[in-house]
């Protein structure tokens, strides 16, 4: 063909090919036809199953390519790469004729396309990276002469062909694009292209000819190569780029995501500058190029359906690829691999004279960041908290308030949000007090350009600096040097804003967004900010003011890397840790968790912080009291007595409960729990149940029998505990609501055969609601029955209510309401400082008083003066905020939206729970049940993404635990659905 013609495919019908199949390859089979641009391809099926693959090649394509192409499948296949062979015919040929058609025969790639995947999770990225990496060290010292040819997908003549193919894009819009990209990206190749390595290359090593295999996580992740039609010499880096643009349509609003193909690929084959700095170019121009060719596909081959599918992919492909600027794209990369950038070189000064000489007074360095002291209590969520700092800055008397460059602004971030709010700013903000007309002065020598409001300064260095403000009066353009007039700044009753930039004179210039911009529509005079995931460029594009103006460099940048590793050097094994690439968190409002970069996440694990995080009440109460007094329960002050006695005002009427004993954890409740029911007893044998959850201690560990937590629990329990069936009516021997007379009859036996064999039971231990099972409501009449049987035989029944009780289920302050029933004893904890360390037992004087003959009892912390003035606190808060109101009706709207999903998603399962405490089981199969537990680990780093934090439970690790601060808003309850709802869809 001569070049950007196109190409018709043969004219071969799957009749045509089960006669190929049976004169060339002597097997009879029945074909199906398989998508192609330009070859046919056709998948045979012999009677007994056995599939092949039949390609019939383009006429276009000539034996020494063909050749070329078994010699690379060779190559692949001794590097370890898989590839399927290329099966002999009859007469042992691997390329055969019929109809004056070349034809060839492959072994089936088992596995699934991944083109269709949707998408593509982090650690997929980087596979099809490494596989990338794979192919060209696999290839690099292969020589044929089948691999020097011409051919319209070799990217060094990519440009070339978007120019010839691009006429046939009838849409005008469209064509104006693909060209206009192609050209930039062409223009920034060919600064780099004869210094890249060249060598034989795949060359269409993309999603849709890599096969996928289901591993673990449900995920298909990329393993088997195929076709290798467009097999050549070429640039190495292309191989990357032409796979990284292949990921880009699986979420296109997201196209940095690709760095972590990029930077898999740079790991195993280590790219050289000029191929980070073309690495983007090139994806560019391969997206202009399946845009243009897809287009010339359908005009010569109008009924090829493989071509017309395409179409929207190869869209969405360019969009996301041309989404970013080009150079701000290279800086990405550039960043991502550590590659160093240009940095901007100004004197240091000492104050802001060299840019307002006439100013007089303090100035001020506000903080609008994540961990600002001033945006408390939720300050940070109004809409004028930068104008209250700026203010508060003024009445104090300074004469100029600075937003600094580059601090991440806590008073940009957006709540219940799928995507990260622009936080960090390119610019600094001077908010200069109401005063009288200023100069205006150059900080630096440069060429001055007057614009509307604007005065720009061309360093010569390759750096402009830009002043800009609404009431700026520009004096004149030309050359300038530092001290130079530059314009006034004009008298104001209200105060002044002057804002000041430095950025590279090759970056994209700071507008307003567009479709295509991450940055944050400025006001006339306000700084300009970008999105968390662009800062690594912009970080670059883009210097700090702070030296010309001789205040201090604040700017920030992600350091959860550092801080994550900091953590691994100095934590054991053994420690928890949640997400493969947490987010550092360190602050937190409400039901909001927000990251050192603004990004707020809805919280809907913290039970932990039952009011919410950063209580107002509670942080005053501690405040007040540690100011007054610090010492434990052995004085005597007001405030202990207090506590205990809103504690017990709390239990049902004729409770009989009347003492309390404090401790500072759950897991120290459980154990003094279990200490008081042997000394009241004078036994020893504790019964849990399976797949329990209770503590850390040795006595509260020795109770817990979750796998979850210890794959050996129930095997390794030590003789004074026995282990009882879990009531699991989902999941447990007898499934179903009415179930509660066999769990019964079980204990009952097992009670009776302790009695036989002295080991009369001391206490049974259970959470009224199975709170490590994610939330499984026990079944009707269970837990009454299980105390009227222990109770029988001389036991105390303790509530485990450390998870489940204080209103977080809504319809009751604690779980053990909900079956009617009341324990001799309760444990409490977790929400009961929220946040701060509060753990206690309730049961009666007799059975606490048995204790006293082990010795006396004593807490440093439990019970302390700050331990029950927070208490106090959390108490009256619960009141005013109404909140066990609020878990009862923001429960029952999500149990009504998880149970609207299931019906739409069948990954979903039973829903467990009620108020807010719930678990949202994940199943592969509803029927037998099966755990997806693989995949709930991949919904929750996905949720991560979108802004929910979200956490499996359950001894199968497949339940989305549901049980966050008990304020959590119906708005943000929806924002999860929603969330939830687009994860699910994405493939499972």
């Amino acid at each position: 063909m001569s070049a950007g013609t196109g190409l018709v495919r043969p004219a071969v019908t799957t009749a045509d090919a089960e006669v190929i199949a049976r004169e060339c390859y002597g097997i009879e089979a029945s074909a199906t036809e398989l998508g192609s641009n330009q070859d046919r391809n056709f998948v045979l099926r012999e009677a007994d199953g056995t599939r092949s693959v039949l390609r019939v090649d383009n006429p276009v394509t000539g034996d020494e390519a063909r050749d070329a192409q078994h010699a690379a499948i060779e190559a692949y296949r001794a590097a370890g790469v898989d590839v399927p062979p290329v099966l002999p015919g009859l007469d042992g040929a691997l390329t055969q004729r019929w109809g004056g058609f070349a034809v060839r025969r492959s072994a089936f790639a088992e596995g699934e396309p991944l083109v269709d995947a949707g998408y593509l999770a982090p650690v997929v990225l980087s596979e099809f990276g490494a596989l990338a990496a794979a192919s060209v060290t696999a290839l690099a010292g292969l020589r044929h002469p089948g691999l020097d040819r011409e051919q319209m997908w070799d990217m060094r003549v990519a440009a070339a062909q978007v120019r010839l193919l691009s006429p046939s894009i009838t849409d005008s819009r469209l064509r104006a694009r693909v060209r206009e990209a192609a050209e930039e990206a062409e223009v920034a190749l060919a600064v780099v292209a004869d210094r890249l390595p060249v060598q034989p290359i795949h060359g269409d090593l993309t999603d849709d000819n890599v096969m996928g295999e289901r591993s673990s996580d449900s995920r298909l992740h990329p393993r088997v190569v195929i076709d290798l039609g467009d097999l050549g010499t070429g640039w190495r880096v292309a191989e990357l780029a032409v796979c990284a643009a292949s990921m880009l349509h699986h979420e296109p609003a997201r196209p940095l995501r690709v760095l972590d193909t990029i930077a898999a690929f740079h790991e195993l084959v280590p790219l050289c500058d000029e191929e980070a700095d073309a690495v983007w170019p090139l994806i560019v121009l391969r997206a202009a190029l399946l845009v243009a060719s897809g287009w010339r596909q359908l005009e010569i081959d109008g009924d090829n359906e493989y071509a017309a599918e395409r179409v929207a992919g190869e869209q969405a492909i360019f969009d996301a690829a041309t989404s970013v600027p080009l150079v701000e794209a290279v800086e990405h990369v550039r960043a991502r691999l550590g590659i160093d950038a240009p940095s901007f070189r100004a004197t240091g000064l000492t104050d802001l004279s060299s840019l307002i000489p006439d100013l007089e007074g303090r100035v001020s360095i506000l903080d609008p960041g994540v961990e600002a002291a001033g945006l408390d209590a939720g300050r940070w969520l109004e809409s004028d908290a930068e104008a209250q700092l700026i203010a508060d800055a003024h009445a104090s008397g300074a004469r100029v308030a600075v937003m600094p460059y580059g601090v991440y602004r806590l008073t940009r971030s957006v709540i219940d949000a799928a995507d990260a709010a622009a936080t960090w700013p390119v610019e600094t903000e001077l908010h200069i007090a109401p005063g009288p007309s200023m100069r205006l002065t150059a900080p630096v020598d440069g060429e001055m350009t007057v614009l509307e409001g604007r005065v720009r300064l061309a360093t010569g260095d390759g750096w402009i600096v830009e002043i800009r403000g609404a009431d700026v009066e520009p004096a004149r353009g030309g050359p300038i040097e530092s001290g130079d007039a530059i314009g006034r700044l004009a008298a104001s009753f209200d105060g002044r804003v002057v804002v000041v930039g430095v950025r590279r004179a090759d970056s994209p210039v700071p507008t307003p967004p567009s479709d295509a911009s991450p940055l944050l529509a400025p006001e006339p005079a306000s700084a300009r900010l970008v999105a968390p995931d662009v800062v690594a460029a912009w970080a670059r594009l883009t210097a700090d003011p702070a030296p010309l103006l001789g205040i201090p460099a604040l700017a920030q940048r992600d350091e959860s890397a550092d801080e994550l590793r900091r953590r691994e050097r100095i934590f054991a094994a053994a420690q928890e840790r949640y997400y493969e690439h947490p987010p550092q968190i360190e602050r937190g409002w409400r039901h909001y968790l927000v990251d050192t970069t603004g990004r707020s996440h809805v919280d809907m694990v913290n039970n932990v912080a039952g009011l919410g995080h950063a209580h107002p009440t509670v942080a005053d109460a501690a405040n007040a009291q540690l100011r007054l007094l610090g010492t434990n329960s052995r004085f005597l002050f007001r405030d202990l007595a207090e506590y205990n006695e809103r504690l017990l005002a709390l239990l049902p009427e004729g409770s009989g409960l009347d003492t309390v004993l404090l401790v500072n954890s759950g897991s120290e409740a459980v154990d003094l729990a279990i200490r008081l029911a042997q000394a009241a007893t004078g036994r020893s044998t504790v019964v849990a149940l399976r797949e329990a959850y209770h503590g850390w201690t040795q006595a509260s560990d020795a109770v817990t029998t979750s796998a979850y937590d210890n794959p050996d629990a129930v095997g390794t329990r030590p003789g004074w505990v026995h282990v009882a069936d879990v009531p699991n009516r989902f999941r447990g021997t007898y499934r179903g609501d009415d179930t509660a007379a066999a769990y019964l009859a079980d204990l009952d036996a097992d009670l009776d055969r302790l009695s036989a064999d002295l080991r009369d039971v001391a206490a049974f231990l259970c959470e009224p609601v199975l709170g490590n099972a994610g939330g499984v409501l026990l079944p009707d009449g269970y837990l009454a029955g299980a105390y009227e049987r222990v109770r029988a035989h001389g036991g105390l029944c303790i509530a485990d209510e450390v998870q489940v009780g204080f209103g977080r289920l809504g319809s009751t302050f604690w779980g053990f309401e909900q079956s009617g029933a009341v324990p001799d004893i309760i444990t409490i904890a977790k929400p009961m400082g929220n946040g701060f360390p509060i753990g206690g037992v309730i049961t009666t004087r007799r059975i606490a008083d048995a204790l006293s003959a082990q010795g006396q009892f004593f807490s440093s912390a439990g019970g302390s003066t700050l331990s029950c003035r927070v208490g106090i606190a959390v108490l009256d808060a619960m009141v005013e905020d109404d909140l066990q109101r609020n878990a009862l009706e923001v429960g029952a709207h999500l149990v009504a939206g998880f149970e609207e999903l299931a019906r739409r998603h069948p990954l979903i399962g039973p829903v467990h729970g009620t108020g807010l405490y719930l678990g949202v089981e994940l199943v592969r199969d509803r029927e037998t049940l099966e755990p997806a537990a693989a995949e709930a680990a991949a919904i929750c780093e996905r949720m991560r993404e979108l802004g929910v934090i979200v956490l499996t439970t359950s001894e199968r690790s497949n339940v989305l635990k549901i049980k966050p601060p008990l304020c959590l808003t119906i708005a943000s309850a929806d924002h999860v659905l929603a969330m939830l709802d687009r994860v699910l869809a994405e493939g499972w």
